[in-house]
């Protein structure tokens, strides 16, 4: 009696965990992007190399894609979070014992695979053992999650007063609590209608996918673009703009709490007029609110209103681009076109640093609003460009009713 209610338990228990893992996740990269910056702009590098630096994570999240999805299809879900974790664990504590730049690169790129491994396999977990009733609220929870994580993470940075150790010891204590818990789930594999082991070749897949949704990737694109640069440019620009510490650290959190609070509302808004057209909609209104940033920097309180405010419009892209690819390509190219999502992203947050700096370097104020600004114009010009080829192949993956 108790083993039947355990495993009737079994598939929440499985999504709570995984939730927690990656909220963990998000908190680690919330945490270093802000943390690294500030300390290496202190150790008087330019915001150029600053950028740098913070594009390696997602350097490293590049070189990983392409090769997940063979590991979790042969080995499972649980060893490739295993895997992905104790990267993490050991690079976290590694990170401040030599303060060197090309030492943190390294380090960050391996974060970044490891990151990347838990990431994927979570994502596809979550999405392939979900019914088709509860698919889209999961994908919703699994954003959620993230976004709470990575809103903690900037708070971080108040504890460089304290010991620089202590930041590290903290995300990595919290890694390892998730490397404990996954250690008590039975290991799956990914269900057989959505393995991508099949005769089309990888490249065939990958065509395909993108052929019928391209525009999906955007706002993953976007979402790590602005997520990257917000975190790993903000605070540079910030100091030399006469910002305080303490003001970065509320105006970071302050931006994803806006994005946790619209993540379900929208999800629900889009299963009703659409995706493209919220997502053009929310282009456009992230755009207008970094752009009056500009005119109001010198004002803290309508600063902070205004970075909540575009939380709420562009803090879901990421959800919504997953949702609307699943309403784009069949069933079986999911896992490809999550591949490929992830790839998008970690193009958008390696570019997105790197402009940041170069802009910065280059404008005397205003520089990081300009490069975000600008960005999701190209998001809102690019996507009136898209025709879908193919509607609502999964709805039963889009957010339920």
């Amino acid at each position: 009696m108790i083993r039947e209610q355990q495993e009737e338990n079994r598939p929440l228990y499985r999504l709570i965990v995984l939730i927690i893992m990656v909220a963990i996740a998000g908190f680690a990269q919330g945490m270093l992007l802000p943390l690294l910056a500030i300390m290496l702009e202190d150790a008087g590098v330019s915001s150029s190399l600053n950028g740098l630096n913070a594009a390696a994570l997602y350097i490293g999240v590049l070189l990983a894609s392409p090769f997940i999805e063979h590991p979790v299809r042969k080995y499972g879900y649980k060893p490739v979070i295993t895997i992905g974790l104790i990267l993490m664990i050991t690079s976290l504590l590694l990170l401040p014992v030599w303060q060197a730049f090309w030492f943190w690169f390294i380090l960050r790129i391996i974060i970044g695979i490891g990151d990347n491994m838990v990431h994927f396999a979570t994502q596809v977990w979550i999405t392939t053992t979900s019914t088709q009733e509860n698919r889209g609220r999961n994908i919703s929870l699994y954003g959620l999650a993230f976004g709470l994580g990575f809103g903690a993470g900037p708070f971080m940075t108040r504890l460089l007063a304290i010991n620089e150790w202590l930041p590290f010891l903290i995300s990595a204590g919290l890694s390892l609590l998730a490397w404990l818990l996954i250690l008590q789930m039975r290991n799956e594999f990914p269900l057989s209608d959505l393995e991508t082991g099949s005769k089309l070749s990888t490249w065939s897949r990958y065509k395909e996918v993108f052929k019928l949704a391209w525009f999906a990737f955007l706002p993953a694109f976007g979402y790590g673009f602005l997520e990257a640069s917000l975190h790993g440019n903000y605070p540079v620009y910030a100091l030399r703009s006469g910002m305080t510490i303490e003001l970065v650290s509320i105006l970071l959190p302050a931006f994803v709490i806006g994005g946790l609070i619209t993540q379900l509302p929208l999800g629900l808004l889009s299963d009703r007029i659409g995706r493209k057209r919220i997502l053009l909609i929310l282009s456009a209104l992230g755009a207008f609110c970094f752009f009056a940033m500009i005119t109001f920097e010198s004002s803290s309180t309508i600063l902070f209103i205004l970075f909540i405010l575009a939380g709420a419009f562009v803090g879901s892209f990421f959800s919504l681009g997953v949702m609307y690819l699943a309403d784009l390509i069949p069933a079986h190219l999911l896992p490809t076109g999550n591949v490929m999502m992830a790839i998008s992203f970690g193009v958008g947050s390696m570019t997105g640093p790197l402009i940041g700096g170069v802009f910065i370097d280059i404008f005397e104020s205003g520089s990081i609003y300009y490069s975000i600004g600008g960005m999701l114009l190209f998001i809102l010009v690019t996507g009136t460009l898209f025709k879908s080829a193919q509607t609502n192949t999964n709805q039963e993956v889009t957010l339920s009713k």
